[in-house]
């Protein structure tokens, strides 16, 4: 175990799940990480030994299958796999938050249809909001639900679905205006949107009626893992479909998911963050300049403290995060704090990890140059740097609100 992001008061069993997850990552994913990057190859043989391990079932209830771990649990999980590669993490984080918008919002009947599959990894997550039009402006949405007798036909573009080729159940928001009390609800956006639960066959191209993957998303970084466009013409779901039952819930519920997964985007950058530290102190003493080791240089030096402190602060903020959600508080504050720090540290910790590695970190030969691809994804993904300052702001005059 290294020195640093070390998190006290763990349970025996939150250690060795730890320790286990932490040996199939050295042993299973960092030596094969960067080549099958830079092939863009969908890692099979990775998605299945974390099936083996239960990785799919962590914060499923026990009940449906799964382990029943904490978010804290998870999220050290995740930290530990994007140590090896961040593209697997996301192909876990997709389907962890359906299973956890499933938990929270789903009916009896949806939850047991579904958790069970999920936590077994049979069934795969993934979770659409955005669309080609709109960015971080969720309530922009113009994909349409529309009642038609025990159904719903769904129409419109999404955008930027993780696992959209490979996985078998997604979370799909649209707008659905029927059923409000009064037409000022159903001005509202937020209130105006529902989820709909859309079970498909994996892969690309029409992958059920009215419903097309047209194939994976061409990326600077966050190889392997397929991200794509889906496309619904005249897509037929059930009404037992719509999560939770109710239409008009969507928004909170996807909001609900975010959240947490926000979460797990500070755990990505805490440990992308670590293995570029460890690349790059490795390195350090490994090169020499000047008749020394470079790590004697006082200006490599300084870097490896400011990587460092930088890796140490972000694990703290997740970790407190995470445990704010587990001790059922509300964290969205904390949440917006750590995904914050630790993409914005991640960036500058791998950066200074390039510039360690000089003329060397430029090459494919070298891991560096696959972190430096990866990181950006970071500052964007589940809601960009400046929408969680937006977050954070608001929550602040929330709580320091002048009385009088």
């Amino acid at each position: 175990m290294s020195r640093l992001a070390q998190t006290a008061g763990l349970t025996d069993i939150q250690q060795e799940i730890l320790a286990t997850v932490r040996d199939f990552v050295d042993k299973e994913i960092i030596p094969v990480a960067t080549e099958l990057e830079h092939r863009d190859e969908y890692p099979q043989q990775i998605v299945d030994g974390l099936k083996e391990l239960g990785l799919f079932g962590l914060m499923i209830p026990e009940e449906y299958g799964g382990l029943g771990e904490s978010l804290l649990t998870y999220a050290l999980c995740v930290e530990e796999i994007a140590r090896g590669w961040m593209s697997v993490s996301g192909i876990i984080n997709t389907h962890f938050i359906v299973a956890y918008m499933l938990k929270q919002h789903g009916t009896q009947e949806q939850k047991e249809t579904f958790l069970p599959r999920m936590a077994a990894g049979e069934v795969r997550g993934a979770f659409s909001m955005s669309e080609p039009a709109l960015g971080s402006d969720v309530s922009a949405i113009t994909s349409k639900g529309v009642r038609d007798g025990d159904h719903y036909v769904l129409n419109g573009q999404k955008m930027w679905l993780t696992n959209g080729g490979t996985s078998t159940l997604v979370a799909v928001l649209c707008r659905s205006d029927e059923g409000h009390p009064s037409p000022e609800a159903a001005t509202a956006p937020h209130k105006s949107m529902t989820t709909f639960l859309v079970e498909k066959e994996p892969g690309f191209g029409e992958v059920r009626p009215g419903l097309t993957i047209p194939g994976k998303i061409d990326k600077m970084g966050y190889k392997g893992v397929d991200t794509t466009e889906l496309i619904m013409d005249g897509l037929r779901i059930p009404a037992n479909r719509v999560l939770g039952g109710t239409t008009g819930r969507g928004f909170y519920q996807m909001m609900d998911g975010v959240e947490v997964g926000r979460v797990n985007v500070a755990a990505r950058g805490c440990g992308v963050a670590q293995r570029a530290f460890e690349l790059g102190v490795s390195y350090a003493q490994q090169r020499h300049t000047f008749g020394k080791a470079i790590a004697q240089h006082q200006a490599i030096q300084f870097k490896l403290a400011e990587m460092a402190t930088k890796v140490e602060a972000a694990h703290a903020m997740m970790v407190n995060a995470a445990r704010k959600k587990d001790s059922g508080e509300r964290n969205d504050l904390e949440a917006g704090m750590a995904k914050y720090l630790a993409s914005e540290y991640c960036k500058e910790v791998v950066e200074d990890a390039f510039r360690i590695h000089g003329g060397y970190g430029f090459s494919k030969e070298y891991e560096i140059e696959r972190l430096y691809r990866e990181a950006p994804m970071l500052l964007i993904g589940e809601g960009t740097a400046e929408i969680q300052k937006m977050i954070i702001g608001r929550r602040l005059l929330e709580e320091y609100r002048i009385q009088g």
